[in-house]
């Protein structure tokens, strides 16, 4: 009987360790000077605090914000186009702007990605976009894992996960707890689908439409159903930092709300507190074009594409009203257009539509 080897088991280290020698300069260039250099180490390593007394953060009370997600199954779409790079974006996507909700300044980022075979060129350009996304969020991607599971995947199929750490002063937490009645709610806008809702879009698109992914759709003008599907997730790393420090001796924004899985109902709701009511006007944002090709693709009802997906509001923030001139210059500054799609109101917390 043949020796058994690893190889035959369907891992080949030598093809892995060529991988992980492409991933080591796309984590070095989000590398910021709190990152402790440990190549080769085991664990990643980060200073909470510069050692520059011109950058010095000088915390009086931190907390630290920890925040884990994927990227669901829009990796099948990605797979269908054998493009690998924007799934890394939404990968530190949907964990930076979930840290952000609680006014967090993301520090650092590590992913893990299991993969059914050795593919350097595919892992590299999935770490890729993942080092793109950090870029964009002004995070560090201080480390991860890929794993070989040939018995758990399909060939050619593989899966992400990403968490990142954040810190915010205590004082400067946000929780929601101080929304009140006469609150805005300020609608942000999303690049599109985001990465929540794909095994209905795969459905509709693929199996009741019969689409291809190399299809043209001119209601999007004349993108490719592929490019459409994977538009990454937008980061707000940038524009929400820039509010939150420009008025950060004021807590001025109550409550900040990622609109991911059902949609702005279920995701506004979890950050009112008792006594407050979000009430909406579906009438006040632009939805983007993706969402009324989809849903008249699918004959889908207006109640399930609101629960289902963001229909253009990747981020609600919550403030007087007093500053709502300010925070839309700036968002405006970042390129980011932005709506007053509600009020807060007294009553039972809920969201309601007008």
């Amino acid at each position: 009987m043949a020796k058994a080897t690893y190889k035959d088991a369907g891992v080949n280290l030598e093809v892995y360790d060529e991988a992980m020698t492409r991933l080591p300069r796309l984590m070095h260039r989000t590398f910021s000077p709190r990152v402790m250099r440990l190549d080769g180490g085991f664990a990643g390593l980060f200073k909470l605090d510069f050692t520059s007394r011109l950058f010095s953060r000088n915390y009086d009370d931190p907390v630290l914000v920890s925040c884990t997600d994927g990227v669901g199954t829009k990796l099948k779409v990605a797979v269908l186009v054998d493009r690998h790079d924007t799934v890394g974006i939404d990968l530190v996507a949907m964990s930076v702007n979930d840290a952000l909700c609680c006014g967090a300044e993301p520090l650092f980022f590590l992913d893990y990605v299991a993969m059914s075979h050795d593919d350097p060129e595919r892992l590299e350009n999935i770490v890729r976009g993942v080092s793109d996304g950090c870029l964009e969020a002004d995070c560090a991607l201080l480390g991860g894992e890929t794993a070989i599971m040939p018995d758990i995947y399909a060939r050619g199929d593989y899966d992400l996960a990403g968490f990142c750490v954040g810190v915010v002063e205590r004082k400067q937490l946000i929780d929601g707890r101080a929304i009140a009645p006469g609150d805005t709610v300020l609608g942000v806008a999303s690049s599109g689908l985001h990465s929540n809702g794909y095994s209905l879009v795969r459905r509709v698109v693929f199996d009741l439409a019969g689409l291809g992914v190399h299809d043209v759709v001119k209601e999007l003008g004349d993108q490719t159903v592929g490019d459409a599907l994977l538009t990454p997730t937008r980061i707000y790393s940038r524009p929400v930092r820039k509010i939150l420090q420009y008025y950060r001796n004021k807590s001025v924004i109550h409550g900040i709300a990622h609109i991911t899985g059902g949609g702005l109902r279920d995701n506004l709701e979890r950050i009112l507190p008792d006594g407050a009511r979000a009430v909406l006007d579906r009438d006040s944002w632009t939805v983007p074009p993706v969402f009324a090709w989809l849903q008249k693709l699918g004959d889908i009802d207006d109640a399930e594409m609101e629960q289902v997906f963001n229909m253009g509001i990747g981020l609600a923030l919550v403030f007087d009203p007093y500053f709502e001139n300010s925070i839309r210059h700036m968002l405006d500054e970042s390129g980011l257009a932005s709506w007053v799609i509600g009020r807060i109101a007294s009553g039972p917390r809920a969201v309601v539509w007008k």
